[in-house]
């Protein structure tokens, strides 16, 4: 019974320990507020919307040690699919990078195919009239420098392979409503 005890001390502690480190890793923007509509800029540009479908500025820090790449997702979960709506995807992004600016992605990262079905940024753009949508964005701490992904992947896909290397990951909530 002690050596259960102690055993589960020192898991209780190991947990508490990564607990701490993942809560350090942090992400935020200059454009976006958490909690917050997102910009005209952030809307896509299609589909009936007509904003700027510019990508958002996003700084991270803290990342968990081991990390050897990010990658960013941004997907909303409110979108009437029954299985959400992938906005954005871009891995291999260096770990020496700590933030992407407005409408780029740093050079060797591969943006993968959004629900619109193209490669690249794509928009919020809720139907008119329904209620504000939730946008989550989300920077992955990874135990790889690649995934073996290019622009064709589809979103359940790179979400099972951030999943399978992540590290920890931080995130911003947004949102985002058209009215009628």
């Amino acid at each position: 019974m002690k050596r259960i005890a102690t055993l589960l001390a020192t898991m209780a502690t190991t947990f508490c320990a990564a607990s701490a480190l993942a809560a350090d890793f942090q992400l935020g923007s200059t454009e976006l507020k958490a909690n917050q509509p997102m910009s005209k800029q952030q809307e896509f540009a299609g589909f009936g919307c007509n904003g700027g479908n510019q990508s958002p500025q996003l700084h991270w820090q803290n990342a968990p040690a081991g990390t050897k790449s990010f990658a960013i997702t941004v997907y909303d979960p409110d979108a009437p699919t029954g299985s959400g709506w992938w906005h954005w995807g871009v891995v291999n992004i260096p770990a020496s990078v700590s933030a992407v600016a407005a409408g780029s992605v740093p050079a060797g990262a591969v943006q993968t195919r959004t629900d619109y079905g193209t490669a690249g940024y794509g928009g919020a753009c809720p139907p008119v009239g329904d209620k504000a949508h939730r946008y989550i964005h989300t920077v992955w701490a990874l135990n790889v420098e690649q995934l073996p992904l290019d622009a064709n992947a589809s979103g359940a896909l790179v979400g099972y392979m951030l999943n399978a290397h992540q590290l920890g990951k931080a995130q911003l909530i947004t949102t985002y409503q058209r009215s009628k």
